[in-house]
């Protein structure tokens, strides 16, 4: 009895083992489109493909990433089952008449590749080929599907495209599909890894960049500290034997002029409610750029679809106390009356141009029918989040700070009247100085703008967040050095028009960076047309855009801590 027993649990174990293993997985078909055109994707069935005879299956929701990067799953109906192998067979019969035909020959023609999904797992394949006179076109219709599984997880998965069919009109092409299982021994949690290109991202070049960046940073701090430092002791020691001059010999003997503009230096900026705005969205944009990279080190957000722009816009949402704070504080030491004109500006600075955009771009995908085109449901929530999220947690920190550090508490006291600017050489102009503020800074990221937009524009998952990490902190700190030295110099030029100065120089950044982008787009990829050039150069001006608010923050952050100190430190009568 106890054999039986134990054989009647073995069956039912088997029993249940088989079972499980029948378990139904789910072939999404995703979109299709130009190879050399990342971004314009159509939806896969808009090729005249056929569907499987498979109809029932749950339906699919999408997140606010996905609907905003043009995710278009849609059912392939194909009956695949866990470990359950299927010989090719043929599913579906496409009817090719002048139509169809002419739509494979132009996604031939134009290199179109369509992209699927199993278990979350990528997969590309190629549509089809043309022959080497370019006259003959085939149509790839056979999929052949190799599925790695560990345990009962499913950790890989290859597609071989077979079956080569010429296309002629007013013929019938048979698409089939076979599925074999094997074990694997890769590790769920590692499953991505084969998507990832290290000889890519962790190249010579990347880390020698890293270190070129590292050492101009050393070299930088080392030289402004030495300059300033050497420079404001002897400074110091001047201004210390004014009171021994008369006025015709400091006049004359003076030839360091920064104490000379000791009443108007912190004299409010001009448009200070635009400038407040811009420094109170930078440094939220510097909040956003730093939680969401710690965010990608820690976790892999590349293995989710979509993940990456639904954290962006989350934490986004969430910092938006930060644009308040920084934004309102600034404006009230400022003088600032209108401080809710302020706040509304600050906290739609940033959406309203990204919004702006997309919708501009928006009219051109629906006129390509891309799945690109954004649905009118995630534009309303969209606006939601702008309206009902975004909003009241600016006015929270622009409360906050107009209540904490709202006083001006300026080291020294403004006069009523400003002293007039003298002349100066011409590259001591702001206008000069603002132009060779952002060089630096640029040649500190440039290289990682290359595996950026790589990353961005072609096929390559961006995965090494901690070089990310380190070339921000350069920024940062390269960004705050040549600001507190063109202000330096500005200020020894009797000129205190310095807090717009010090942000437009760290912010020309931006202009070199999209000079970069058409280097990229004419010299280091293939894309071509109306949608995928508007789609580039629209968002690379938001993204340079907003990368040049960012550094003009940190620039005007840093360098106000420089003002302040140099100032508070000389004795002023």
């Amino acid at each position: 009895s106890v054999e039986l027993r134990v054989g009647e649990g073995v069956v039912l174990a088997e029993a249940l083992c088989s079972a499980s293993n029948k378990e139904e997985v789910v072939l999404w078909m995703n979109t299709v489109g130009p190879y050399h055109n990342r971004q314009e994707t159509y939806k896969y069935f808009s090729l005249p493909f056929c569907v499987g005879s498979k109809k029932s299956i749950s339906h699919y929701h999408e997140t606010l990433g996905e609907a905003l990067q043009g995710v278009e799953l849609e059912f392939s109906g194909l009956d695949i089952k866990f470990k359950d192998d299927v010989m090719q067979t043929t599913y579906c019969e496409i009817d090719l008449d002048k139509g169809r035909r002419d739509a494979f020959v132009y996604a031939i023609k134009n290199h179109y590749w369509y992209q699927m999904y199993i278990d979350d797992l990528p997969i590309w394949g190629i549509v089809g080929e043309a022959d080497e006179n370019g006259e003959d076109y085939y149509l790839w219709t056979y999929k052949k599907l190799e599925i790695g599984y560990n345990g009962n997880r499913i950790v890989d998965v290859n597609l071989t495209s077979e079956g080569k069919v010429k296309l002629v009109p007013n013929t019938k092409i048979q698409m089939s599909y076979s599925v074999k299982w094997k074990k694997s021994d890769v590790k769920f949690e590692d499953r991505f890894d084969k998507y990832l290109d290290p000889s890519f991202f962790q190249h010579r070049i990347h880390w020698f960049s890293i270190f070129n960046s590292f050492m101009m940073v050393i070299f930088l701090v080392g030289l402004v500290s030495m300059i300033l430092m050497r420079t404001l002791r002897k400074d110091y020691a001047r201004y210390s034997k004014e009171e021994e001059m008369d006025d015709m010999d400091r006049d004359l003997g003076d030839e360091y002029g920064w104490k000379q503009v000791h009443g108007d230096v912190f004299r409010p900026s001009s448009h200070p409610l635009i400038f407040s705005s811009l420094i109170g969205s930078g440094c939220q944009i510097f909040a956003v750029s730093l939680i969401v990279i710690v965010v990608a080190m820690i976790e892999d957000l590349y293995t989710e679809r979509g993940s990456m722009l639904s954290t962006a816009i989350f934490v986004y949402a969430a910092t938006s106390p930060v644009n308040g704070y920084f934004g309102g504080s600034l404006y009230a030491r400022q003088g600032g009356r209108r401080w809710i004109k302020q706040m509304f500006i600050g906290a739609f600075l940033i959406p309203a141009m990204v919004c702006g955009t997309a919708f501009f771009i928006n009219f051109i995908a629906i006129y390509y029918h891309a799945s690109r085109a954004i649905p009118f449901g995630t534009m309303v929530a969209v606006c939601c989040i702008c309206f009902f999220v975004i909003l009241p947690l600016n006015l929270v920190g622009t409360i906050l700070g107009r209540n904490l550090s709202g006083q001006p508490n300026f080291p020294c006291r403004v006069n009523a009247v400003p002293r007039p600017i003298p002349e100066k050489k011409w590259f001591m102009e702001p206008a000069v100085i603002v132009c060779l503020g952002g060089i630096l800074p640029f040649g500190s990221i440039f290289i990682e703008m290359y595996f950026i937009f790589t990353s961005f524009w072609a096929y390559k998952i961006y995965y090494v967040y901690g070089f990310m990490m380190l070339v921000l902190v350069i920024l940062c700190i390269v960004t705050v050095c040549v600001t507190i030295v063109c202000t330096y110099f500005l200020l020894n030029a009797e000129d205190y028009r310095w807090q717009w100065t010090s942000f437009l120089s760290a912010a020309s950044t931006a202009i070199y960076v999209y000079m970069y982008s058409f280097y990229y787009y004419f010299f280091k990829t293939k894309m071509y047309g109306l949608f995928q050039t508007s789609f580039y150069f629209g968002y690379m001006a938001v993204f340079s855009t907003a990368l040049g608010i960012m550094c003009g923050a940190i620039g005007y952050m840093g360098t106000s801590a420089f003002v302040r100190k140099i100032y508070t430190n000389v004795k002023i009568d």
